[in-house]
């Protein structure tokens, strides 16, 4: 989940997109640029009377593109024409040569750094000691920062930007349906070297990104430590949750408990309120010397009351240390200047307008508030603000967490206990045994410090990591359950790494891609614990429960794209005027979409996802996911799981829509799930 945004986020430093004719590239967008327009025309016109009309195309884009990159240091204007004329490759034959050696070579580089960065990781992101200085440096370090340079300075990345034109999103939807399996892996090999950002750059954001998510891994709650008014403990002893992910799933499943569910609940909301805020006491962050009432902010020792010390703003101090981090990447993308356009054209390969023309489609559908009055009947109550998470869509009573957890701690003590039954997990998703296993020998188990994440290997044949937290009792249910969300992630990632037939077409389109099969794979924990549900209705409980996550999630990220376009729109500002957007812009959404549904005139709630804080604009992804798993899961539906996954994910890193085309026969849209969710509304209310 989290970490596959990391990822996300590092191939966006590396893999900027440029524009389809890189001689508009001017002086005045990139000063660094020092081949001139007359000086490239000369070379394409020598090179064009050599080789002849055939490679016209080819010659004109690589010599334009770099030109675009070829800076003083790399030689003069002759130097510069002298290597295109040297390194053009017109011949057929040999142009297939170069590429497989190039991506033999990239994928060696790209698996080596990665293991690099997992092992200077591990004291960061696993159980252990205390985090000390000396890990955050090691952690923090990009072992690769200076490959980009380096690839530059030997001329690799010029022979590889002259051979392989960039194709721009426009060109890669008109003409991608007609390219041949070779024609899209040599157009991600055109992608790869199409910005110069200065290694100091890439290990400034890989410093800055991992102090943000190490201030969100360690951003726990201990909730045995919170007392209502009456001075009553509420939670069980040693529950320590980590916000926003463990706050929320505790919240979710207070709905299965008749009693002082809704209690726990509106006192998890307060606490999500002081986190917003940043009212929340220091005292009471991944400590356990306090105690804590939230609704009336006071903290405790030993019974005495003591004055707290806010947050103020910290969270906001770390979400702006990561916008004038990746802000630097401005000025080395002349055709994609801000991170909303890398972001979206760039890396989602989804425009930003058509992303939030699909939220908006859906929040302001009359499906809302009809599903919102069928949950109210469930309840018997009005509505609140948290009911947002509400994942009450089934038939009959939940099963409590409590019998769920009882369930899970015995059948996995320890990482080697989940380790061990992956396999297992496999076969009763589709899997044949034999296929089960040679997945699952690529995925290991590692105890994590924060909620846990998956993350892939970046060569075949290398490990892809789950990470998630195990207590001393056991895995809680909460973690069971990320922890098939995550594997969802790990299987996709093993799949689409070792069986895509390009290395440089490995991978899912974007990120959203990946989410859809750690949902398609969430959906299923309590199948895969033997508790199958037999309801013959379940079809409809499906839909409802993905259009309300799709609700709740394409609100969070427009909250998250306008903190963004704010802060292009005040560069300057301080962490205290951030703080003050993020909570406008929050309620602006909430009472455009929410306010009419669930109440709470002016509520903050769409501010807490950890990840506006640690990873920037990655929580779009999570709606376009949910859409994307409505639609394969329509398509898989009868069909075996397994084999369908296969056929679709070893498509690997084409562009989305036309991944989907393939996939499912239609491109990425709302309308399934709203006519699912309108039959399932009409069925369930007979």
């Amino acid at each position: 989940m989290k970490q596959y945004a990391f990822i996300a986020i590092a191939m966006m430093v590396t893999l900027l997109a440029a524009c389809t004719n890189i001689q508009k590239m001017n002086q005045d967008m990139n000063p660094a640029v020092f081949i001139t327009p007359a000086q490239t025309e000369e070379v394409i016109a020598q090179l064009k009377d050599s080789l002849g009309e055939a490679s016209a195309l080819r010659i004109e884009r690589g010599v334009e593109q770099v030109a675009a990159l070829w800076r003083e240091q790399d030689g003069n204007a002759e130097a510069f024409a002298q290597f295109c004329k040297r390194s053009f490759v017109g011949d057929t034959a040999a142009l297939a040569t170069l590429f497989a050696t190039l991506e033999r070579n990239f994928e060696v580089m790209s698996g080596y750094f990665h293991q690099m960065d997992v092992e200077l990781k591990m004291p960061l992101q696993l159980e252990g000691p205390a985090i000390t200085p000396v890990d955050m440096m090691f952690g923090s370090y990009d072992a690769s920062a200076h490959l980009t340079d380096d690839l530059y300075g030997n001329k690799v990345a010029f022979l590889t930007a002259l051979n392989f034109p960039f194709y721009s999103l426009e060109e890669k939807t008109e003409q991608g349906a007609g390219w041949s399996r070779r024609e899209w892996a040599y157009a991600r090999m055109g992608d790869r070297f199409i910005s110069r950002v200065p290694a100091a750059i890439q290990q400034d954001i890989s410093k800055t990104l991992t102090e943000a998510d190490a201030y969100i891994s360690d951003y726990n709650i201990l909730m045995d430590n919170l007392r209502n008014d009456a001075g009553e403990q509420l939670f069980p002893e040693g529950m320590k949750l980590i916000t926003h992910w463990g706050l929320r799933d505790e919240l979710k499943s207070n709905y299965a408990d008749p009693e002082r569910g809704l209690e726990k609940q509106r006192m998890i909301y307060k606490v999500m309120q002081r986190i917003i805020d940043q009212s929340i006491p220091r005292e009471v962050i991944n400590n356990g010397s306090h105690t804590w009432n939230p609704e009336t902010n006071e903290i405790f020792i030993d019974g005495d009351a003591i004055t707290g010390t806010p947050e103020e703003t910290r969270r906001y101090e770390v979400f702006l240390k990561n916008f004038h981090a990746m802000r630097q990447l401005d000025a080395y993308s002349p055709h994609y200047p801000t991170q909303l356009t890398r972001a979206f054209d760039a890396t989602m390969e989804v425009p930003q307008k058509d992303v939030e023309a699909l939220f908006v489609g859906l929040l302001s559908s009359p499906q809302v508030k009809e599903v919102a009055s069928f949950i109210a009947s469930r309840l018997g109550r009005e509505l609140e603000p948290f009911d947002i998470w509400y994942n009450g869509f089934k038939g009959g009573e939940g099963i409590p967490e409590e019998q769920l957890t009882a369930l899970t701690s015995r059948k996995y003590p320890d990482v080697a206990a989940l380790e061990n039954d992956l396999p297992h997990i496999l076969v009763k998703l589709g899997w044949n045994p034999v296929k089960a296993k040679e997945i699952t020998s690529l995925i290991t188990v590692d105890a994590s410090r924060g909620a846990g994440h998956a993350w892939g290997a970046a060569m075949r044949n290398d490990l892809s990591r789950l990470r998630t937290r195990i207590g001393e009792g056991g895995m809680d249910y909460k973690g069971y359950n990320i922890a098939v969300h995550e594997f969802g992630h790990n299987v996709e990632q093993t799949i689409t790494m070792n069986d895509v037939d390009y290395y440089m077409l490995n991978g899912v389109p974007n990120t959203s891609f990946t989410e859809a099969v750690a949902f398609l794979f969430q959906k299923r924990d309590l199948e895969l614990l033997g508790l199958k549900n037999s309801n013959p209705d379940e079809a409809h409980w499906l839909a409802l429960s993905s259009f309300w996550s799709a609700y709740e999630i394409m609100g969070v990220s427009l909250v998250d794209i306008r903190v963004w376009e704010w802060l292009y729109d005040h560069p300057d500002a301080t962490a205290s005027q951030l703080k003050e957007a993020v909570i406008a812009i929050a309620k602006e959404v909430w009472n455009s979409y929410y306010a009419g549904v669930l109440g709470g005139e002016d509520e903050t709630l769409l501010g807490i996802y950890s990840h506006m804080i640690d990873y920037p604009l990655y929580l779009p992804n999570y709606p376009m996911g949910h859409l994307i798993d409505f639609q394969i899961e329509q398509q898989v539906k009868g069909k075996n799981l397994a084999e369908e996954i296969e056929r679709m994910y070893t498509q690997g890193s084409i562009i989305p829509q036309l991944w989907m085309q393939h996939a499912v026969g239609a491109p990425i849209s709302i309308d399934p799930l709203l006519a699912a969710t309108q039959e399932a509304l009409e069925a369930l209310q007979k």
